[in-house]
């Protein structure tokens, strides 16, 4: 397995984060890129620090003035009176909202949908440097080689112009328009996060040249809240290329097995030329903020199901909070993989 990362994704370091009226330890920490590093080196896997592609692969998925915010906004700063060592707020757009403001205060608002993602001074560093690396590793899965991308922070709740539960730019769908662009055909993305895939969803909803298959926690008890539905199916040319298999809080492997190989079934009729995984892990069973109950047996044998596809597939990282079983679950999903 070809591995890619970028040692920026350590830059992006928040300690805290305001959730449920408390302020609590971040789930989302530095420590993630270095636990699963170290898991992907341990299994022998070759790895690469990704190179430099540019701003234009992440243009071809993201609102620029969405992009020029992110890199910009720490420089900024100093028109907020008070900031210390991260740029947050609690006024959010609602879709009702369509002015864009002048204020820093109110960008802010707008291009953040949530108090999870924080702006510091590492962040532009740390979500490039995470793309960077989901590029890297479609363009290595179209020279045949499966690969996995060690992105951090992670990207599937962030849409073309919003970040949003931890995410910043959409690493999966990075790496699906990369690969569409270069083979000319329809991709796939399977999202197996314990969380729905919202931003990706919001990426790729009225298109047909790509279809998102996102198999995760019934949301309507569980983030997103707002997305992830069986009815949920795409819009205009997308009709039918947005499948969404929610699954009531606590299925273990057998559920969750089965609506993978319920995913991988629809992604095989529509005849990809390429696949992008999404790969939470956050559906174990010890992970502190999933609700699902998947083992590790439960990660090697999906993998299994997964490389049976035969696509060129890129594995991205998404959700798998800091625990015991984080650095087990991806060692043995990449080994079940290979």
């Amino acid at each position: 397995m070809q591995i890619f990362h970028h040692g920026d994704s350590r830059r992006h370091d928040p300690d805290r984060y305001f959730r449920r009226g408390a302020i609590v330890e971040h789930p989302e920490r530095a420590e993630r890129y270095l636990l699963l590093l170290e898991a992907a080196r341990d299994g022998g896997h070759a790895l690469h620090e990704a190179g430099d592609a540019g701003l234009d692969p992440i243009l071809a998925v993201h609102d620029a003035g969405y992009v020029t915010f992110l890199r910009d906004v720490w420089e900024r700063r100093s028109a907020l009176p008070g900031i210390a060592d991260e740029i947050l707020t609690g006024h959010f757009a609602r879709p009702q909202m369509h002015r864009r403001p002048e204020g820093l205060l109110g960008l802010i608002g707008l291009y953040t949908a949530d108090t999870s993602t924080p702006v510091r001074a590492g962040t532009w560093a740390a979500v490039y440097g995470s793309a960077q690396a989901a590029i890297a590793a479609a363009d290595a899965a179209l020279r045949g080689s499966p690969t996995y991308a060690l992105c951090r922070p992670p990207g599937h709740h962030a849409y073309a112009d919003s970040a949003g539960g931890f995410c910043y730019l959409n690493n999966s769908a990075i790496a699906a328009e990369r690969l569409r662009a270069a083979t000319g055909g329809r991709v796939a993305i399977l999202d197996i996060d314990v969380h729905h895939g919202n931003g990706t969803q919001g990426l790729f909803y009225a298109r047909s040249d790509v279809l998102t298959v996102s198999i995760h926690a019934d949301p309507a008890d569980y983030f997103p809240y707002f997305a992830g539905y069986a009815d949920e199916t795409g819009v205009g040319p997308g009709e039918g290329f947005n499948r969404n298999l929610p699954l009531a809080q606590g299925s273990g492997d057998a559920v969750w097995l089965a609506a993978i190989r319920e995913g991988l079934s629809a992604i095989a009729a529509s005849r990809p030329a390429a696949l992008v995984v999404a790969l939470g892990l956050d559906a174990s069973e010890d992970d502190p903020i999933g609700a699902l109950r998947v083992t590790t047996a439960g990660f090697r044998e999906a993998a299994g199901l997964i490389a049976e596809a035969g696509l060129p597939t890129a594995l991205v990282q998404e959700g798998g909070y800091l625990c015991p079983a984080l650095p087990r679950n991806l060692a043995a999903f990449l080994d079940g993989f290979r």
